[in-house]
């Protein structure tokens, strides 16, 4: 067989495959006329997971877990712009990391409202003027973003998902050569978590190194300086029409940050690997075992506690705090429901979704 051959029989299957996924679409279509009339929500992240679960288990060809969730999420993503066309806010700038983690989920199709602060996409969100945000919550390396913690307990919103996405970052450049380099644009946190190559390959040519506010804005003055170089995302790269010259030349390659999808009055349905985040406003008593008791009931029942950060009360002039907590579980699940009715006035739900490992 010869290389027409071969190219002629990848021609067929491609139209196979469109054929097929029209086919999926019509159905889509269906779906989502019936979710319409029940006013049910279009995006189902526990049934995305569970399709996609199903199908690595079923793949006896090249297609791992990995190349499968890459491919059906862009399916997923275009048949729920089939089903409804939904507005994204994500925190800024565009070609941001938060801006990649909201396309991993949300595919190139959607509406993206590009805000510039974590306030800003709670309020997109609260109002309604978009269905869903996308915020960062925790970084491995840097730890809890706070203000996203303050603005959970502060703000009606809900957590519908957790995504982890690694933070790779790229060489991007319109220069021939790296000889030809002499300035580097990037935000001050990424030239410290790449600095072993650039040790590596700019120690000896004394480059300059020029720190902006955001990576995507790096990318952007390096397009329009023929002598320059930019740190950035490989999405602001490619927003911005760079070139890479290298890739993932990032210090640790364990670099990964975790991001919420937020909406209005939104509830999961439980996939049996769930979490459940909370917030915690335990009363201020002279009972110094308030909060021992507290965590006490979830060991009882047996409930993981992944996470527990405590904040404190804006404007007390006490040493009062509330609490923000991760713990394993479905909320409706019956262990966990025990106690959520037990602290009910002192418990506020902030979601339960599927734990993304």
């Amino acid at each position: 067989m010869n290389l027409d051959d071969l190219r002629k029989g990848i021609d067929s299957i491609d139209s196979q495959l469109l054929e097929l996924l029209n086919q999926r679409m019509e159905l889509v279509k269906q779906v989502g006329d019936l979710k319409r009339e029940t006013k049910t929500v279009i995006y189902r992240p526990e049934r995305e997971k569970e399709i996609v679960s199903r199908l690595a288990a079923e793949s006896k060809g090249a297609l791992d877990q990995k190349a499968i969730e890459a491919i059906f999420l862009e399916i997923f993503a275009t048949a729920r712009n089939i089903e409804l066309p939904e507005k994204v806010a994500y925190m800024g700038p565009e070609g941001s990391f938060t801006h990649q983690a909201a396309e991993s989920r949300f595919g190139a199709l959607s509406e993206y409202i590009m805000l510039p602060s974590i306030q800003a996409v709670f309020e997109s969100v609260d109002t309604e003027r978009a269905r869903f945000g996308v915020i960062p919550i925790e970084n491995n390396q840097a730890g809890i973003v706070y203000e996203t913690v303050d603005l959970l307990n502060e703000m009606d919103v809900s957590i519908v998902a957790e995504l982890k996405i690694p933070i790779h970052f790229a060489l991007a450049s319109v220069a021939n050569h790296l000889t030809d380099i002499k300035r580097i644009y990037s935000k001050d946190i990424a030239f410290r978590q790449c600095r072993s190559f650039l040790n590596k390959y700019f120690e000896q040519q004394g480059i300059e190194e020029i720190q902006v506010e955001s990576t995507s804005k790096a990318a952007k003055m390096a397009f329009n300086d023929p002598e320059s170089a930019a740190i950035c995302s490989e999405i602001a790269a490619k927003l911005f029409g760079l070139p890479m010259v290298f890739q993932n030349i990032e210090d640790s390659s364990n670099n990964r940050t975790r991001f919420f999808i937020l909406a209005k009055n939104f509830e999961n349905q439980p996939s049996g690997n769930d979490k459940t985040t909370m917030i915690a406003r335990l009363p201020h008593t002279e009972n110094p075992g308030v909060l021992a008791d507290f965590l006490t009931d979830f060991k009882e029942q047996e409930i993981n506690i992944s996470k527990i950060e405590s904040r404190p009360y804006k404007g007390s002039q006490e040493f009062n705090f509330w609490f923000f907590l991760e713990v394993g579980g479905y909320y409706k699940d019956e262990k966990l429901s025990k106690i959520i009715e037990k602290h009910q006035d002192h418990i506020k739900v902030l979601g339960s979704y599927v734990r993304n490992i």
